[in-house]
């Protein structure tokens, strides 16, 4: 979008776009820098964080740099990268404990290596997990606590954008629908917002950092740059694709498009909404079962455990060719192991006496799915796999009917694709020189071009978030003149913005009658949980969820179950809800909270 003349509804030293980890980084230190800063995100509050929030929370580090370079050429190869960029971002994961103290008031930080003691998640598996690749043994991930996938790490990243909150102006459902190029200098001067339903101008003097996340949930950008029809995303579902466009509008080269990190095959959902990750899966897709693609045939071993996506595939590790209907097909007797160890597995399944009835309902030829089924029932009886190499002792055939099929879909954990950028964060045009003003942090544009090791992804958000924002807040030759306050390190002539910020808002306070108790948790998903429960005689009579902001999905079930539950149980010790341990969690803890109060 470029004009000549334009009316600026508000002025910003800096504007990130996208509340994730890489934006909640970069805002940070340009804030640091001096920066008055606006942070927007497409997200609603307690939904921001994108697709850091639903990460395992864990961090890249790295012991030594020589080894750890090493071993990420080794990850990337046959492609190269920039030697600058591979060099900047290996010091930063040699340097990441040293980050967590400084920068994230991390006083120990948690190694895996080191501190992890729990089976499950087996964590140090991933130590490194590509053991068979030279300099692998340096790497480590760090966590904040010993504790994983419970938003964690990304909290700590949203507490540090709080606690500057004088100096950075957060927007929610707040998306950027074009960014304002200068027409002569091609220079990036601003955004164009839409907050409620208002597009508003806003100027940016120093810079502007592009952090929206990938493409997960854009299925026009996963069929024209990763082939696939459709895939079954793990995070976010906020994360369309709007830093590629955005990108495109200013001129931008792309690199990386064509990669994507999964977590293998999960329960197929309807498009726009997350599903689980199968932790279980290599377990549950053993035995009497198998895998079928969209012709009826088996496409992959079922039981061989992926590299975040990725199976052995001649030499390297590659995420399967994705077929658009997978489904896992099974007997009588692993369903009978699903209903005793996974019974929301079984929602939805389709089901027939005859695998020639089952082909018919999912719509693959029947002869196919008929010869799957015979060569299968011979490698298990045979105890040899000719097709795929699966360890024989996780087969058995087949008994007879009825037949069941599980509907399947390749996850999408998140895209690495976006705007090519420079070791300084730069966004680089189609002739690779910088986009003046414009750069960029995290998965938009991610350095990781083929193979992935865990945790790399999250470390590339602190590391490039860190350079983007302080680049981005440093006055540019061409900026308008400005005069420093020195107190609140925003520019003098700068508008006092009349729109606010969404982040911090005054503390609300909730009425109790007789016998009611309010009780809060922060230890979910998304921000504080606070209820009130009504407790009386011995007996929790009642209990109210006054505010929450937890994942619509799966969260938001724990919220909707547990308070009655509780209530019957006339105690908090009741089953957490599949799927939200973590909110189940904090709930619980808000209602202890309460309780606490009621029994003093």
């Amino acid at each position: 979008m470029s004009q000549p003349k334009i009316a600026w509804d508000a002025t910003y030293d800096v504007i990130v776009l996208g509340f994730g980890g890489a934006g909640a980084t970069a805002a940070r230190f340009a804030a640091d820098s001096g920066a008055k800063v606006l942070l927007v995100d497409a997200a609603p509050l307690g939904h921001e964080g994108g697709n850091t929030r639903y990460a395992g929370q864990i961090v890249g580090s790295a012991a030594d740099f020589d080894e750890m370079k090493n071993y990420y050429k080794r990850l990337q190869y046959p492609l190269a990268l920039d030697e600058d960029m591979i060099d900047t971002y290996v010091d930063g994961m040699v340097g990441m404990s040293d980050y967590f103290q400084k920068y994230l008031e991390i006083e120990k930080p948690f190694s895996v290596r080191r501190d992890w003691h729990h089976e499950k998640p087996d964590l140090k598996s991933m130590l490194p997990e590509y053991p068979e690749y030279a300099g692998g043994d340096s790497y480590d991930v760090l966590l904040v606590h010993d504790g994983t996938f419970d938003s964690a790490f990304w909290k700590t990243l949203r507490e540090q954008v709080t606690k500057r909150a004088d100096k950075i102006d957060v927007w929610f459902k707040a998306p950027a629908k074009h960014l304002i190029q200068d027409p002569t200098t091609k220079a990036v001067i601003g955004a164009q917002i839409e907050r409620e339903s208002v597009l508003l101008n806003i100027r940016a003097n120093n810079g502007v950092v592009l952090a929206t996340g990938g493409f997960e949930n854009n299925q026009q950008m996963i069929q024209d740059y990763l082939g696939a029809e459709s895939l079954q995303p793990l995070g976010s579902v906020y994360n369309k694709g709007d830093g590629v466009l955005l990108g495109q509008e200013v001129g931008a080269d792309l690199w990386h498009m064509h990669n994507y990190e999964s977590l293998g095959l999960t329960i197929r959902k309807p498009a726009g909404t997350r599903s689980k990750i199968l932790f279980a899966w290599t377990t549950m897709a053993a035995g009497s079962a198998f895998v079928i693609g969209d012709d009826g045939t088996r496409y992959m071993n079922e039981t061989e455990a992926n590299r975040h996506g990725h199976l052995y595939d001649h030499g390297t590790w590659r995420i399967p060719a994705n077929n658009a209907h997978p489904y896992l097909i099974f007997d009588a007797a692993k369903y009978q192991e699903f209903a005793e160890q996974a019974p929301d597995w079984l929602d939805g399944l389709a089901h027939a006496d005859t695998l020639v009835d089952l082909a018919d309902i999912l719509h693959v030829p029947a002869e196919n799915l008929a010869k799957t089924r015979a060569r299968f029932d011979q490698f298990a009886n045979n105890g040899e796999d000719q097709a795929f190499d699966r360890d024989a002792s996780t087969m058995t055939a087949l008994g007879d009917g009825p037949y069941y099929a599980l509907a399947l879909r390749q996850s999408m954990l998140n895209t690495q694709g976006g705007p090519r950028r420079n070791v300084r964060t730069e966004v680089l045009d189609t002739t690779g020189n910088p986009i003046p003003h414009l750069y960029s942090a995290g998965e938009l544009g991610g350095i990781s071009a083929n193979q992935y090791q865990g945790g790399n992804n999250l470390a590339e958000c602190l590391i490039f978030g860190k350079i983007a924002g302080m680049n981005a807040a440093r006055p540019k030759a061409d900026s308008p003149a400005t005069t420093t306050d020195a107190t609140s390190g925003a520019s003098a002539h700068q508008q006092t913005s009349a729109f606010g910020s969404d982040l911090v808002a005054a503390p609300k306070t909730y009425t109790t009658g007789e016998n009611q108790y309010i009780g809060r948790s922060s230890a979910g998903m998304g921000n504080e949980i606070v209820v009130r429960v009504t407790y009386a005689d011995g007996k929790i009579q009642n209990i109210e969820v006054l505010q929450q902001n937890e994942s619509g999905d799966f969260g938001l079930k724990a919220i909707q179950q547990l308070p009655d539950e509780m209530v019957k149980a006339n105690s908090t010790d009741v089953d957490a809800v599949s799927g939200a341990s973590v909110s189940s969690k904090a709930l619980k803890e808000a209602v202890q909270d309460a309780l606490k109060q009621a029994q003093k």
